[in-house]
């Protein structure tokens, strides 16, 4: 996967993972029933308005809290293509690479998209365009190893 292009679902500051997915629906390993109720206790309506390939953008601290792996799993499953933040919490960061969720910080990305707009993120440059703007910011390019882990859709896959 070289680049995804999506709808914007937009969050603010310290995003946990409480909030991606909350502790009561830890209780399964379905990811389509962890994806069933992603985001809902900050955004009631995020499941019904996910369309496949749409990305997510945050703002500072994303996936705070918590280590659980669930968290980029809900999300992934929910459609998401892409999350994008000003900054990652580090756990988070790790978990989303070992199942295959891009990810890219770039503050100014996150700062300026707008919820609903129309983004498109090339993961060989790092490149992430608003085409609803038609601005264009500059994400730091993951290393090829870590491109082959998300093509792969994760460590395990990857090291199989």
């Amino acid at each position: 996967m070289d680049s995804v292009k999506g709808r914007v679902h937009k969050y603010g500051d310290n995003v946990d993972t409480d909030v991606i997915i909350p502790a009561r629906y830890l209780n399964t390993a379905s990811h389509k029933e962890l994806a069933a109720h992603c985001m809902e206790d900050i955004d009631k309506d995020f499941v019904s308005n996910v369309k496949e390939g749409d990305i997510m953008v945050a703002e500072k601290n994303f996936g705070c809290g918590s280590s659980r792996e669930h968290a980029p799993i809900a999300i992934k499953a929910s459609g998401i293509s892409c999350v994008i933040a000003s900054t990652f919490a580090r756990i988070f960061y790790r978990n989303a690479i070992n199942i295959g969720l891009p990810i890219m910080e770039c503050d100014e990305a996150a700062h300026d998209i707008k919820n609903g707009d129309e983004v498109e993120v090339d993961f060989n440059t790092g490149t992430i365009t608003n085409l609803t703007t038609g601005k264009s910011y500059k994400a730091e390019p993951f290393p090829e190893f870590i491109q082959n882990i998300i093509a792969k859709g994760g460590l395990i896959n990857y090291i199989k």
